[in-house]
């Protein structure tokens, strides 16, 4: 029996053996086994383990091509020619600089030139309508629209908001494509594509990331844009902002004056922004905005503010005289804290806040005055359009 037992207790030995020097070797060497795995073929699993995506679905996942996001938003995007009639009067200069020196220039008859401004747009409905920048047709006697397949058709404005810099055309020509849009709001560090026709040149696609969310430029009083560093240059504006599977995430607008030594600074206006004007704008012709009537500023804590040193809000600075601020009896100096149930964080918060309620609509507005809290009910008025200036793309 013995004698049996034998073959059976010396592979038992070998394998004791074996354990004991495998765990010898894994105290001295932790990376052998996985080595020791790759080597005999476990390079398939290895490989997938490291390479899962992280983020949310699919928005974590880099592809090796972009391709098929061109090929969804593309046929979207329209190159837009908007011809102005500019009248100039040339100024004669004198030679005899005596004569310079007390008549300066005389000027000539009025001329009239043609002037022809380049941008870009994008298809939102199958019927026609197209969004693109206020800056790219204001004051233009003729609009045409490039489509992707090379059709040209002309344009009529349907209304435009130069507080957001955004206009809504309407053309009429069938099949038309249009745009998915993202129904999330970007996040700083997305892979975005912008698509637009750069000085002219024809449909380009350039790419980058979002680099910022909600910046201020104190370009309009409305701003949240979107900072991306996807190249953005002249002829982009209205173009696409598109994410890695195509959707829209923003319409190009502005970029930072070269000048300055700005590289790789672009801003586009959120889709939350631009779907409200353009809805408001088919449905009414122009954009509706509640209005307070009154200018402000940063808080600013003192000692009698009676805030917190992280204090949120806004200070009012200007009142309108006869505004709906006034007739409520807000005074400069008040700090609001509150529209209706929603605290405000700061002016650009507030403004934002009053520009989406509806014009008539009566709104409690609640703060400190001179360190006490007040509250009033006030009546919003439709805002006035206070336009844009600034360097745009």
């Amino acid at each position: 029996m013995l004698r049996k037992l034998r073959p059976l207790l010396f592979v038992l030995q070998f394998m004791v053996a074996g354990l004991a020097a495998a765990f010898l070797v894994s105290l001295a060497w932790p990376g052998a086994g996985s080595l020791l795995r790759d080597r005999i073929g476990g390079h398939g699993s290895r490989s997938e383990s490291t390479t899962t995506p992280v983020g949310r679905g699919d928005a974590g996942r880099g592809p090796v091509s972009y391709a098929d996001a061109v090929d969804r938003a593309a046929p979207a995007v329209v190159n837009i020619y908007a011809d102005k009639i500019v009248t100039e009067r040339p100024v004669r200069i004198f030679r005899d600089p005596l004569l310079q020196q007390f008549l300066g220039g005389v000027a000539g008859p009025a001329m009239r030139r043609r002037e022809q401004s380049l941008g870009s747009g994008v298809i939102f409905t199958s019927d026609g309508y197209v969004l693109t920048n206020n800056h790219v047709i204001s004051g233009a006697s003729d609009i045409q629209v490039m489509l992707h397949d090379g059709r040209v058709a002309h344009a009529r404005l349907i209304g435009s908001d130069p507080d957001t810099d955004l206009a809504v055309l309407k053309i009429n020509a069938s099949q038309l494509p249009t745009i998915a849009v993202d129904p999330d709001p970007p996040r700083v560090g997305d892979v975005v594509l912008a698509i637009g026709n750069p000085f002219g040149i024809g449909q380009t696609v350039t790419m980058g990331i979002v680099s910022a969310l909600q910046r201020q430029l104190s370009l309009s009083p409305y701003e949240d844009f979107i900072q991306t560093d996807a190249a953005i240059n002249s002829g982009n504006s209205g173009g696409a902002l598109v994410n890695a599977q195509g959707q829209l995430v923003g319409i190009n607008t502005a970029m930072l004056d070269r000048d300055v030594g700005a590289q790789g600074i672009g801003f586009a206006i959120p889709m939350r922004t631009a779907k409200r004007v353009l809805e408001q704008i088919v449905e009414h012709g122009h954009v509706a905005r509640g209005w307070l009537g009154v200018e402000v500023g940063n808080v600013v804590v003192s000692a009698d503010s009676g805030l917190p040193g992280a204090a949120r809000g806004a200070t009012v600075v200007e009142v309108y005289p006869g505004g709906p601020a006034a007739q409520a009896g807000l005074q400069p100096g008040d700090i609001l804290l509150k529209l209706g149930k929603h605290p405000i964080i700061d002016p650009a918060d507030l403004r934002s806040r009053e520009a989406e309620l509806a014009p008539g609509s009566k709104v409690e507005v609640s703060g400190l005055r001179t360190g006490e809290p007040f509250s009033t009910e006030v009546v919003l008025a439709q805002r006035p359009s206070l336009g844009r200036n600034g360097t745009s793309g």
